[in-house]
C-alpha cells in the first residue's frame, strides 16, 4: 500500500492515489458548503446535519445512540447538539414510557419551517453533479456505493444503509436484484440511503 498519496510525484504514478486525493477535494466543498449555511443561520454544522436526518428518517433513528454512530460522533457531542437545538426550538423530545430516561426527537413546526433553507447546502454540488452523461452518474452512483460498504467493513463508517449491505439485495445473472421489493435494479436505481434496508449477515 502506497503511503505516499499526497507527494506529487508519486501521486502522478497511482490513479487510485489521484482518486483519493479528488474525494478529498470533494469533502472539502461539502465542509465548506455546510460551514457556509452554519454562519448563516447560526447553527453548527453538526445541528444542520441532527435537523436533516431527523427531518428524513424514522422515529427509531432519532435518538442520542443512534446519531452518534450516524455521524461517528460520541454521545456527549450529539447531546449538547440536541441540547442547543432544543433550547433554539428547532426540535421536541419524546419520552420514552418504557424508560423515562430515554428519548427520540422530532423537528418542531420552527424546525420544520428552517428546514427547506438548510437542507439545501449542497445544491451547488448537485447541479456539478446534473451535469454528468447519464451513464457515467449510474456508473458513478455504482463505484461510490462499493466505496461506502469496504470503508464500513474497514470500521472507517460506522453506518450504511445502501443496497450492497442489504439482506434483500442479491445478483441475478450479473444484474443487481432487490428481494424486498422483488425487482432487478439498474445501476441508477441502487439506493445509498434505503427506508427498507435490513443489514446481511
Amino acid at each position: 500500500m502506497d503511503s505516499r498519496i499526497f507527494d506529487l510525484d508519486a501521486q502522478q504514478a497511482s490513479v487510485s492515489s489521484k482518486i483519493v486525493v479528488g474525494l478529498e477535494k470533494i469533502s472539502e466543498a461539502f465542509r465548506v458548503l455546510l460551514w457556509e449555511q452554519a454562519k448563516t443561520t447560526g447553527l453548527s454544522p453538526i445541528q444542520i446535519q441532527i435537523l436533516i436526518f431527523v427531518a428524513h428518517h424514522p422515529n427509531n433513528m432519532c435518538n442520542v445512540s443512534y446519531l452518534a454512530k450516524e455521524f461517528n460522533m460520541t454521545k456527549p457531542t450529539i447531546s449538547d447538539a440536541i441540547k442547543a437545538l432544543h433550547k433554539k426550538e428547532l426540535i421536541e423530545k419524546e419520552w420514552s414510557v418504557e424508560d423515562k430516561r430515554a428519548y427520540t426527537i422530532a423537528l418542531s413546526s420552527k424546525g420544520k419551517s428552517i428546514l427547506t433553507q438548510v437542507q439545501s447546502f449542497p445544491n451547488p454540488l448537485l447541479k456539478s453533479i446534473e451535469r454528468l452523461p447519464t451513464k457515467d452518474k449510474s456508473s458513478f452512483l455504482s463505484q461510490l456505493l462499493q466505496l461506502i460498504h469496504q470503508l464500513n467493513k474497514l470500521d472507517v463508517l460506522n453506518v450504511q444503509r445502501n443496497c450492497l449491505a442489504c439482506k434483500f439485495h442479491s445478483k441475478v445473472d450479473g444484474k443487481h436484484h432487490c428481494n424486498f421489493i422483488q425487482k432487478t435494479l439498474k445501476e441508477s436505481e441502487l439506493r445509498v440511503d434505503c427506508k427498507d434496508f435490513s443489514a446481511s449477515n
